[in-house]
């Protein structure tokens, strides 16, 4: 964007702090403008939209990502808990204006039609609002009940999001999703434990561990142990049974949805495996798919898709 619009179009972290954005009166085309650019410029962007995704829903997936990202950023970019949990109940006002009928700032501007056009509920949208203020005061969880607690609003809601845009609100297709939501963020707190670790968190069950014998002291220290590797023994197999529940799900939905389903769901039974081919061992690396690797589970996914067309 060029001009005076450059000193708006501004990540989270940055926006909150400069008055000209925060008072902008912002209008549903700049808005969109907006949504579009968070969701391909963001340092921590993935690929929000599909080589498969019809176009006319192009726009309504960067506007629910753009809100994703703004609340996951609240919470981890800002550097202070105390101003994380401030601006998380300011999102979470705005988010309240919203299904009201009132949206001033960008993301809410472009989000309102997208709502109204899905009948898309208030209640996933406040479920994440509520994951990232978790993890502001939470960093330890006790047992699954809790974890899944967790993931319930931090992972589920965003499946639950995409379903709504695809036009799916049944709760049979919602359940499932949870199923595979909860399996990919379980998937990634595995391969990502030392990550978490340097942010103080710790995403296995404490109890697992403790039956174990594997203390913390263990793994804040980087101690691959045999107790460690039968604490991640449990927690994988944990991970690939809820992946498998989730799988039908890829029946239950048009073609181009069921291929993003069917290679996010490999995808994380792949790391599953990757851990597993360590001998659980993701203290001392991160196990990673390798761009071979994705090739061959994008031409699978095709595959099974094409098969189940025929």
């Amino acid at each position: 964007m060029g001009g005076a619009a450059e000193t708006v179009f501004l990540p989270p972290a940055q926006f909150v702090q400069t008055p000209e954005a925060l008072d902008r009166t912002w209008s549903p085309l700049a808005a969109r403008e907006y949504t579009r650019w968070l969701a391909t410029n963001h340092y921590e962007n993935f690929h929000v939209v599909s080589f498969l995704l019809p176009k006319r829903l192009h726009q309504d997936f960067y506007n629910v990502y753009a809100y994703c990202r703004w609340a996951d950023d609240l919470g981890d970019e800002i550097g202070n808990t105390a101003e994380s949990l401030r601006l998380l109940k300011w999102w979470r006002g705005e988010l309240d204006g919203l299904y009201r009928g009132r949206a001033t700032h960008p993301v809410f501007v472009a989000l309102l039609p997208t709502i109204q056009q899905y009948g898309i509920p208030r209640q996933p949208f406040a479920d994440l609002i509520d994951a990232f203020v978790q993890d502001q005061t939470v960093t330890r969880y006790r047992n699954w009940d809790e974890l899944y607690g967790y993931c319930r609003c931090s992972a589920n809601p965003v499946g639950r999001l995409v379903l709504y845009l695809c036009g799916y609100s049944d709760e049979t297709r919602q359940r499932l999703s949870d199923a595979t939501c909860t399996a990919l963020q379980l998937a990634n707190f595995w391969q990502d434990i030392t990550v978490d670790l340097q942010k103080d968190r710790v995403y296995i069950p404490l109890e697992i561990m403790e039956r174990h014998g594997y203390p913390a002291s263990d793994l804040f220290a980087h101690r691959f142990t045999p107790a460690f590797r039968e604490v991640m023994r449990e927690i994988v197999d944990r991970g690939r049974e809820l992946f498998v529940e989730g799988l039908p799900l890829i029946g239950m939905v048009d073609r181009r949805l069921a291929l993003d389903l069917d290679l996010f769901s490999r995808g994380g039974m792949r790391v599953l495996d990757k851990i597993a081919q360590r001998d659980y061992d993701v203290l001392s690396a991160r196990p990673a798919i390798g761009k071979a690797e994705r090739l061959a589970l994008l031409l699978g996914s095709l595959a099974r898709i094409a098969l189940r067309a025929a």
